[in-house]
């Protein structure tokens, strides 16, 4: 049995890859950790208790940071984060204790066995890497979905909002030696849309599959008219698929990536040296391929009945 811990602003695509973890038979989450982006803390913390109930998973929820995000994503997945479609997002209480906390007492209790799967801004994993550096060396994988290999942006014109969001703390995890596999944003551009067609599969996997389509009613709206996507699409899952079925990824490339902080026009960018002219030493393995029959295969086993 393999031990995820899932660190999550939870949106509508977060719920969607958190579902994935909890349902796979192979897969024992031993934390779900919150962290503010898509929406608020208090929301995001409420949107991964209901989701823990909807995929039948008994994993803890833990509150985490508030952040450094200058803006939430909620003009993306709507103000709570799940399509604005109505569900009852409130009342919830998390488990008893501190998200940051957590993480560094699981990844130190099973060293070599942890894989931490990022979903949201790096703000809790940083604090967790400051307070204990000896966390990133302990960990087996270290599953981002943030970035972009291409230095096409979804909320700046290079910047991906995960690390947008929090560029001080995403500086720090790149830089941490943690074995960091970044599934960037342009991976779900090429093979993680859904178009009404596809969305018809996706909710005629069964009730989680429902669930899955029917939050991103928000996110389509954005989609079409931001991205211009042929429909929406779902980079938290393609980065939990490639978590959880590392043959999601067919061409992985290993590279010096680095984050911007301060610069005016690129803040937040991941700046992949594809060429090594900086001379760094390469720090991370970048996913710049993936199948899509593949992703597929793992949204039915994992969401299907």
């Amino acid at each position: 049995m393999r031990t995820f811990v899932v660190d999550t602003d939870t949106g509508s695509d977060d719920a969607v890859a958190v579902a994935m973890a909890l349902r796979h038979p192979d897969v024992r989450v031993a934390a779900i950790t919150v962290v503010a982006g898509n929406v608020p803390l208090d929301q995001a913390v409420q949107n991964a208790l209901y989701t823990r109930e909807v995929a039948g998973g008994d994993a803890p929820v833990y509150r985490g940071r508030e952040g450094a995000a200058e803006h939430t994503a909620q003009d993306v997945h709507g103000l709570d984060g799940m399509g604005d479609i109505g569900l009852p997002l409130s009342g919830r209480a998390p488990d008893d204790g501190d998200a940051v906390e957590r993480l560094v007492e699981i990844v130190r209790a099973a060293p070599g066995e942890v894989e931490l799967v990022t979903l949201g801004p790096l703000t809790n994993v940083g604090e967790a890497f400051e307070r204990a550096p000896d966390v990133p060396g302990l960990l087996e994988r270290l599953v981002m979905m943030g970035g972009t290999s291409d230095a096409v942006g979804n909320v700046a014109p290079v910047a991906e909002f995960n690390i947008w969001a929090d560029p001080e703390a995403a500086r720090v995890v790149f830089r941490s030696g943690a074995p960091i596999e970044m599934v960037g944003w342009d991976i779900s551009r090429k093979y993680a849309v859904f178009t009404p067609e596809q969305s018809e599969w996706l909710a005629g996997l069964g009730p989680v599959g429902e669930f899955s389509v029917a939050i991103q009613a928000k996110l389509i709206e954005f989609t079409s008219t931001v991205t211009h996507l042929a429909g929406y699409d779902l980079p938290d899952p393609i980065a939990m698929a490639v978590a959880l079925d590392p043959s999601v990824a067919t061409e992985v490339r290993r590279y010096h990536v680095d984050v911007e902080v301060t610069g005016e026009l690129t803040r937040g960018q991941t700046v992949v040296d594809v060429l090594g002219v900086a001379g760094g030493e390469p720090n991370v393995d970048v996913v710049v391929e993936a199948s899509r029959e593949r992703f597929e295969r793992v949204l039915a086993e994992t969401l299907g009945g």
